[in-house]
This record gives structure tokens, sequence and C-alpha cells, in this order.
């Protein structure tokens, strides 16, 4: 990775958004941290494939750990520093959350969590959440507005989501992350 150039810590950086977001940046000439814990919600192989696509740009770096693990932030961030940090990690799925509602725990609350607690002792310029539109859960006004009172989540994912907007915010005003 070029030293010069500003390191974005990317995580799910295998997934839908987060390859596509990492080929573009490093489009753009910027180092990617990626961190995908490649399980199997969804076709393994293919987050393989794009992992194998990035890694032909020598400024892209992909940890295949679980961000539930909370030494891997640590060690990511003593060692390249991210300037930026797009969090986009998460257990995805309405109706899986009813099957496996601990993996949503592991990975949206305690994932997250780990994330955060990072960012307190490495503090970056920026740092991004996304969210989804579960959390607005049963609210019948659409469409739906990020000024709404959402308090209604249906399913433990809208619910951890909801959370970690929560968490986001709290840490984002108690510890000045942007």
């Amino acid at each position: 990775m070029k030293t010069t150039l500003k390191n974005i810590l990317i995580t799910g950086s295998s997934g839908f958004i987060g390859f596509h977001l990492s080929k573009y940046l490093l489009l753009k000439n910027y180092n990617v941290i990626g961190i995908d814990n490649l399980s199997n919600y969804y076709d393994v192989n293919l987050k393989i494939k794009r992992q194998d696509i990035l890694a032909k740009n020598n400024n892209f770096v992909c940890y295949n750990q679980d961000i539930k693990d909370k030494n891997i932030f640590d060690n990511i961030f003593k060692k390249y520093r991210p300037q930026i940090v797009i969090h986009l990690a998460a257990q995805a799925g309405v109706r899986y959350s009813i099957e496996n509602p601990k993996s949503y725990i592991d990975a949206n609350i305690c994932g997250s969590f780990n994330l955060l607690e990072t960012l307190r002792k490495y503090p970056s310029e920026h740092v991004l959440f996304a969210s989804s539109s579960s959390v607005y859960g049963g609210n019948a006004k659409l469409p739906f507005d990020e000024n709404q009172k959402c308090d209604t989540q249906i399913s433990l994912y809208a619910a951890t989501k909801k959370a970690n907007e929560a968490m986001c915010h709290s840490y984002s005003h108690n510890f000045s992350i942007p």
C-alpha cells in the first residue's frame, strides 16, 4: 500500500455495496483496508471472486475475520491508522433473524461495539455507518423520512440496526467521533 494515500477501512468489503465501493475508491487511488468474515448467508464463492478482483490492486488489503473479534480492529488501526471508516458489515436479512438471532447480536451489536470502542482509542477523520430502512418497522407513513419517529421495529435485524444508530450517536456525542 502507498503511504501517501488516505487509508479507508471498509467493513463488509466483499458484500454487494462494500465490493462496489471498494472498487470505486481504489479507482480513485485510495488505500482500502477491507474486513469481511465471508459468512455463508449468501454465496461465499461470489464474495471470494469479489475479493480476488479487488486484490489485483496493490492498494487493497483484506482481512477475512469476524468483527465480533475485538482484536481485529486494534490490529488494523495500529498498522494502518485509517482516516476514514465505512461500516457496512452486518448480519442482514429479516427472516433469518427469526431462525438465527444470535448471529445478529454477534455481528450487529458486538461487532459494531468493537469498532466504536476502537475508534475511541484511534480517532478517524470521518466515520460512516450504514443502517437499514427496516428500522422504520411498522411505520405506516410512506415514503419513509429520516425525521420520522421509528420505534416500532418488527424484526430482530431491524432492532439491532436501530440499536446501532443509537450506539453511533452516543459514541459520536460522548467521544467526539465524527
